[in-house]
């Protein structure tokens, strides 16, 4: 009897790959074997970077916000301080947006936070 296989099954799992490696470099997009292994590492690194994403913006938001803060005599760690003295409670995200697009908010904003720094008493 001679040995059945499932030719379909098979060009279909091999075509679905070659379709999402469509626009890789060199063989990875044109050769099954090594397809696979590409696919697999993209996998990975797309799943690695959706956590690592979020992250990098919280840290691209601190330096925003510091470069925003310090010409107004405040570095990023006090105007954070303050702004927890003055239970002031805006995101990272918010507080970079409004340097950059409404600098006046945000002086006045750090202003507040300068105020409550300055009812705090200093630890020794």
């Amino acid at each position: 009897m001679p040995r059945a296989t499932n030719a379909v099954a098979t060009k279909k799992r091999r075509k679905r790959i070659l379709e999402h490696t469509r626009g890789f470099f060199g063989n990875k997009s044109r050769l099954y074997r090594y397809a696979v292994d590409a696919f697999w590492r993209a996998g990975c690194f797309a799943y690695r970077d959706r956590r690592k994403k979020k992250s990098e913006f919280r840290q691209l938001w601190i330096v925003r916000i510091n470069a925003a803060c310090r010409p107004l005599g405040m570095p990023y760690c006090r105007l954070i301080a303050g702004l927890n003295a003055a239970k002031i409670t805006l995101s990272r995200k918010s507080l970079s947006e409004l340097a950059i697009h409404d600098p006046e908010a945000f002086a006045a904003i750090v202003e507040k936070a300068k105020a409550a720094l300055a009812g705090m008493p200093v630890a020794s």
